[in-house]
């Protein structure tokens, strides 16, 4: 008798580490999903404050007709346009001109990095970027 009992006591135990073990890895998974909701949500350069609601408009333009109107309109209005935003629009345009001019790229690259602190939400794009530009 003590067998089946000590033998029950066993499974029972079994049982319960069994769905702990599934309830651990299921917050696990959902915790997990939410760093990448906060980091996918972070690194939308759309999302980031610091861009006056009435240069949106332009700013869409500029993109649309490439990286030289990026440049002009950078040059334009980048003075309105605050960080993180401004630093999210300088790394688009060191991208599109890349190829073109990576000279200036490099020295925008450089403008970004210096003012950027890692407390930004641009600081992991900019650190996917760096082998690139330095």
């Amino acid at each position: 008798m003590t067998k089946i009992i000590t033998t029950f006591i066993i499974v029972v135990v079994c049982y319960c580490a069994y769905h702990l073990f599934r309830y651990w890895e299921s917050v696990k998974d959902q915790e997990e999903k939410q760093r990448q909701q906060a980091a996918t949500s972070a690194a939308q350069g759309d999302s980031l404050p610091g861009l006056p609601p009435q240069l949106d408009g332009s700013l869409r333009a500029a993109q649309q007709r490439g990286p030289a109107a990026l440049r002009e309109w950078l040059i334009t209005y980048g003075s309105l346009v605050q960080d993180p935003r401004k630093a999210w629009l300088e790394l688009d345009f060191c991208v599109a001109i890349a190829r073109d001019d990576p000279s200036e790229a490099r020295r925008v690259f450089k403008s970004v990095k210096d003012r950027t602190p890692p407390s930004s939400p641009v600081w992991p794009r900019m650190k996917q970027l760096e082998q690139s530009y330095e």
